[in-house]
């Protein structure tokens, strides 16, 4: 009897001491505020500006991370990697760049609100002559507040 008392009190001890720790995480680490401005990266196939499934995803999830806020402005930035010649990558970074402007308005995003730029493949190959690797992509920043 003595044995089960001090297993109930010993499991009891334990679990109080977990809802203490629980509430010392939520004063310490709180969510990050909502309309503050983010910034993701969508990836593309080679030689392609038609986005993947996964860019769709991406895309699809920073507009939903944007309702409720109030959309200051959207940068978009298509990159390409340094295989191919300079207009023609230049070419196709505009082209993700504008796939991926087109795709944020369709999920809501305000369309006169965006900024549309490419840099081909200016900065594709470091300075020892390597190629960067993932400049098959298009960077994107929402510039976010709150609502008033």
């Amino acid at each position: 009897m003595k044995m089960a008392l001090s297993l109930t009190a010993a499991a009891a001890m334990a679990l109080s001491g977990c809802a203490t720790v629980q509430s010392a995480r939520a004063r310490l680490v709180k969510a990050p505020p909502r309309c503050e401005d983010q910034t993701v990266q969508v990836y593309f196939s080679p030689d392609q500006a038609e986005l993947t499934p996964e860019g769709r995803m991406v895309i699809s999830q920073a507009a939903a991370n944007a309702r409720g806020c109030k959309v200051t402005g959207v940068d978009v930035l298509g990159l390409a990697d340094s295989a191919g010649g300079a207009g023609p990558n230049l070419d196709l970074s505009r082209r993700r760049a504008q796939s991926v402007g087109a795709a944020l308005a369709a999920n809501g995003l305000p369309a006169a609100e965006f900024k549309i730029a490419a840099a081909g493949q200016a900065g594709a190959v470091t300075a020892g002559g390597q190629a960067a690797p993932l400049r098959r992509r298009a960077d994107v920043t929402l510039h976010l507040a709150p609502p008033r």
